[in-house]
Formats: C-alpha cells, structure tokens, sequence
C-alpha cells in the first residue's frame, strides 16, 4: 500500500482503501482525464488536486487539464452558472460565440490526449463544447455538473442539453439537480480531503496566531462564513443576520472569509457591495484571502462557534463539510447540497432569511451543550459520507459499470 493511501487509512480504516484497490484493479492502466476551467480557487479544483494523484496511486493514467479563455469567454460561462441556478439571464450571440471559439481553441490543444482517453469527465458548462471538437474520439465522456441545476432557466439548459445530450453520461450532487437526458444519470456528492491544510488538525497555537493577526477576540462569540464572493452565497444577508444578533449578543464578531475564482468575473462587485453593507463595522471583518490561504481558513474555520454558509443556491457547499469535519455546527440556506449535510437540529440548522440566521445564532449561543453536540454528530456525518475516499470510490464504480453495461455480471478481483 502506498503511503498516501495508507494515511488516508489511518483516518477511514483500511477495508475502505481495500475496497478501492479491489475497485481499480480491472481499470489499471485506464487513462482518465478530467477538464475544468480553473486550477485554483473553488470546490471543484481542491477535489480534482487530490482525486487525481490518488487514482493513478490506484492503478489508472490520470491527468488534470485546465481550459482558458478570455473576458468574454468567463461572461458567458458566469451567466451559464447563473441561469443553470434559475436566473433569468439573456445571453448575447457575442458571448456564445466567445464560449464556442474558446472551445474550440481549447480542444486544438488537448484533441489528442482527449480523443486517447478511455474516460474523460468534463466538469461544468466552461469545457461542455469541447466533445463536439474530439469527433474521433474512443472513450467514454461524461459531464459532471457541480451545480444545482434543479430548476434552471430554460433558454439557458437549452443551449447547453445541445451539447450535453451527446455525451455517454452524466453527473449531479443530488437527484434534486438532475435534468431530462439521453443517456445515463449518476448521482455523486463532492468530498473534503480529510489530509489537506485546509482541514487537517492545526494546533491552538496556530488558531490563536490566526486570531490575532486579524484582530479577533478569543473570548468573544465568532461567527465565521468562507466562501467566494457571489451572490448566491449572500454575504449581504449573513452580516444581516449578524446584526439582528447582535443586538440581544453585543460581543458578536463576525469573519467574512474568502477570495475570487478566475473563471468568476463579478467576484469584485459582490465583495464591494459587502464591504458597503459591513459600513465599517469593527467587529465585521471581511477578508480576501489569497487562493493557497488554507490553513488560515481552517485556522477560522476552527476559531468560529458557529459556521455559516447562508447560501440562496448551492450546488453542494464544501465549506459545510470543512465545518462539520472541525465539529463546528453549522447554520445554513435550506438549498440545494447544503439540505444534504445539515440535517436540521441534528447537525446544524437550516434557514430561509437573516431573521430566521439571526434567531438560530442567538439560540445556539445561550446552548453551549447543543452546539458540542451537533458538531460531534457533524463530525460523524461527514466522517461517513463526505470524505474523498467515497468520492473516489463512486467514480471507480462508475468507470467499471460503463465499461461493462452490457455485461449481467461483473468480475472484480
């Protein structure tokens, strides 16, 4: 057993690392390629920067490429994700066809590789074109969408179904999210790496260095959300609710934590408009963290009483895993991939507005006893469901069922 692998054992126990050996061995020497658009920031590239090393540790030849394009390109995919989560967004025959060109482009460059590969998994709407650019291509493509496409904006998952509909199969985080296809549907939540800076053990020296280079005070309640600058997040509503709390609890401190995505061009307006909301409060602290900040974000993440993620969409929200990993509760939007993590009044709760984040903030504050014991049970929770063991092990168990669909047995070793 490898060494990554076996400190992954030390945490799941090894029958789980087992069972992905026994897994991959009928794909050794597969080749995988999974493409997004961005190598930092965001969920997606913190999964594929451990997903990959992992699989090839298991066996298979697996890459991690990057698509680029410019200005107009990120417009248009900004505006996919935007109607992909039901915004009523009009996109002009420019920006498609910045979005077409870019695909195109970006396919002259991975054509062979792709075109090899026995699995290639394309990730969210920025690389969808790129299959209609690989014709020769002998493997099988499948698209993996990380976004909550529950009810999306028609014109919008009109264009992209064109370019979805061909390819072998897809992926969502919850059933809630999946759309009329034509080929076979695969339901995988996303993961936390239990191993990376950002949610490993940090010692309480660490934390207390965190906490006094961005001035906070110990022995003051702390609310804590991280996440991108965007809207969906609502950064507005969570120093609402902060506000709202803080008049019955005048010690309240708040941490808005987080930084921008490439592929992300309204990333600097929504943290303006935070910044005018927070009207230079004191004890509101927004912080634009640079993209390889991760210990200080588990180190905020690990000073916080409570955790927010007070989402308005959300295709799965990582940042409520990393929560629950550090036995954190959690307060978050009752949407899309959070509704799968805070199982309400066991592992958190879950909210519709600032008023109803505003009462829960006060109630667990006044309930130290219940707030240790929802971060036990989400500890737990995520220990059993959300770490990139399980991610990794559905992936392998969806290589090995469409390279044998039409077989009524399988072998594995």
């Amino acid at each position: 057993m490898s060494s990554l692998l076996e400190s992954y054992a030390a945490i799941t126990g090894p029958d789980v690392i087992d069972h992905l050996r026994q897994l991959a061995e009928s794909l050794r020497g597969t080749k995988v390629v999974h493409v997004n658009s961005t190598r930092i920031g965001g969920g997606v590239a913190e999964i594929l920067e451990k997903l990959a090393p992992l699989s090839n540790e298991l066996g298979l030849d697996t890459s991690w490429e990057v698509i680029s394009g410019g200005e107009e390109f990120y417009q248009c995919t900004k505006s996919m994700h935007n109607g992909l989560q039901g915004n009523r967004v009009q996109i002009n025959a420019a920006l498609l066809a910045a979005y077409e060109q870019a695909n195109e482009a970006n396919a002259e460059i991975l054509r062979e590789k792709l075109s090899e590969a026995d699995f290639v998994f394309i990730h969210d709407p920025q690389p969808a074109g790129l299959l209609a650019h690989c014709p020769n291509r002998r493997g099988k493509w499948v698209w993996r969408c990380h976004i909550d496409a529950s009810h999306p904006y028609r014109p919008v998952w009109k264009y992209l179904r064109k370019m979805v509909d061909r390819y072998d199969a897809s992926i969502f985080s919850l059933p809630a999210f999946a759309q009329p296809l034509q080929h076979p549907q695969y339901i995988i939540p996303p993961s936390i790496d239990p191993l990376s800076d950002k949610n490993i053990e940090l010692s309480q020296e660490e934390v207390n260095r965190v906490r006094a280079e961005f001035d906070l005070d110990p022995a003051r309640p702390l609310l804590v959300q991280v996440s991108r600058f965007d809207r969906f997040k609502d950064p507005v509503g969570v120093i609402q609710a902060y506000r709202l709390a803080k008049k019955f609890i005048p010690s309240l401190q708040l941490v808005l934590a987080g930084g921008g995505a490439s592929d992300d061009p309204e990333g600097d307006i929504v943290l303006a408009e935070a910044r005018e909301m927070a009207n230079n409060d004191p004890d509101v602290h927004i912080l634009l963290l640079a993209p390889d900040a991760h210990r200080t974000i588990n180190a905020l993440q690990r000073a916080a009483d409570i955790v927010l993620q007070k989402s308005t969409k959300e295709g799965f929200g990582l940042t409520v895993t990393e929560a629950m990993w550090k036995s954190k509760p959690v307060i978050g939007g009752d949407t899309g991939g959070i509704r799968l993590q805070v199982i309400n009044y066991h592992t958190g709760f879950l909210v519709h507005t600032p008023e109803g984040a505003a009462l829960r903030i006060r109630y667990l504050l006044r309930q130290k006893t219940r707030m240790q014991e929802m971060g036990i049970k989400g500890k737990e929770y995520a220990r059993e469901n959300f770490l990139l063991t399980r991610h990794l092990r559905e992936y392998l168990t969806l290589m090995v069922g469409l390279r044998h669909k039409d077989e009524y047995r399988i072998e594995l070793n």
